[in-house]
């Protein structure tokens, strides 16, 4: 571990193997996006905390799920915004609601977040009208404060969200996205960051502008929005791995592509690991909806049940690094393997 905070700002990411990334900061207890979740993850001891990152109108990076704010904002309870709401076509399906590129940042502060699975997440909806929406800047900076006061070095891990559909609008993220990092001194080989897609064509147009290691999301169907691969399937074999080393740094794939829910291990790891990449899978997840059946606890889908188990399963194949909505559960899992 990095031992002098003063180092610690600047240095590259170094810690226990593997990485825990809190997805969307500590979701599983505070709305997903928000500083308050990114807080608690760093508090819990997450290496990495993660932003997707959608674009406003005024083309500042802000972190939320999707840019359809509909049901992480308080948006339809905002009168002057009640025009804005529509329907569009992104990645060929048709939404309906408010979009964060319709509004500037300084309207977008004016919305508070609210919790995105209130079936499952109970608890969290007391949380709901408490907190902003967080700029990419903004959390840069939480990083780099935790990290000078911690010791630890806090790394981020962006995902760019639908940057073909934002392109096609006038709104290209690549660029700006090499710019914020630039303007942060984090746009190393070595900084304590990965950025991350599920298309293609975007993270090959950043290979181009940064040496910031790349990250290519796997999804267990369907394939990239850009169409630049007839399948995300398609990309797994091991000539399709090989050709995904050639820009990225690993792949980040849905767990079940890993390990089944049966607990059979396919050979992506393996093979991923023949081809030189990093295996980060996601999302593990604590509640008993998302688990596999013999380890959940209970027949409720919003009680939790065996997550450290469910962890310690990918630890044991090999994984360089996982997605957790549960921090904590994920350093205590790591914690296990590392007695």
């Amino acid at each position: 571990m990095i031992g002098s905070p003063a180092c610690a700002k600047e240095a590259a990411i170094s810690t226990p193997h593997p990485i825990v990334i809190a997805h969307r900061g500590a979701s599983g207890e505070r709305p997903e996006h928000t500083i308050a979740a990114y807080t608690l993850a760093i508090e819990q001891g997450a290496d990495f905390i993660e932003p997707d990152l959608v674009m406003t109108k005024d083309g500042q990076f802000v972190a939320r799920h999707e840019n359809n704010i509909t049901d992480t904002t308080d948006v339809a309870n905002h009168p002057e915004f009640r025009d804005r709401k529509t329907s569009k076509v992104i990645d060929g399906g048709k939404q309906t609601g408010w979009f964060t590129e319709d509004f500037t940042l300084a309207e977008l502060k004016t919305l508070r977040a609210r919790e995105r699975l209130p079936l499952l997440r109970r608890s969290n909806t007391r949380y709901d009208g408490q907190f902003a929406i967080p700029t990419l800047r903004e959390i840069i900076a939480l990083a780099k404060e935790a990290s000078a006061r911690t010791g630890r070095t806090i790394g981020i891990y962006p995902e760019t969200k639908h940057p073909s559909y934002f392109a096609s609008i006038g709104l290209p993220m690549e660029a700006a996205l090499v710019t914020e990092l630039k303007a942060a001194g984090w746009d190393r080989a070595d900084a304590p960051v990965f950025i991350q897609s599920f298309e293609v064509n975007n993270l090959k147009a950043l290979k181009r502008m940064t040496q910031v290691p790349l990250i290519q999301l796997l999804a267990a169907e369907g394939g990239p929005a850009d169409g630049a691969q007839p399948s995300y399937a398609a990309m797994t074999t091991p000539d399709g791995l090989k050709a995904i080393a050639a820009y990225a740094a690993g792949i980040g794939p849905d767990k079940a592509m890993a390990i089944r829910p049966d607990g059979t291990v396919t050979p992506l790891i393996a093979d991923a690991h023949a081809a030189g990449l990093k295996v980060h899978p996601w999302t593990f997840r604590a509640e008993n909806f998302f688990l596999p059946g013999g380890l959940r606890v209970g027949i409720l889908p919003m009680a939790h049940g065996q997550i450290e188990a469910e962890i310690l399963r990918y630890i044991d194949a090999g994984v360089d690094g996982f997605f957790t909505d549960y921090p904590y559960h994920g350093v205590q899992a790591r914690a296990q393997r590392s007695r």
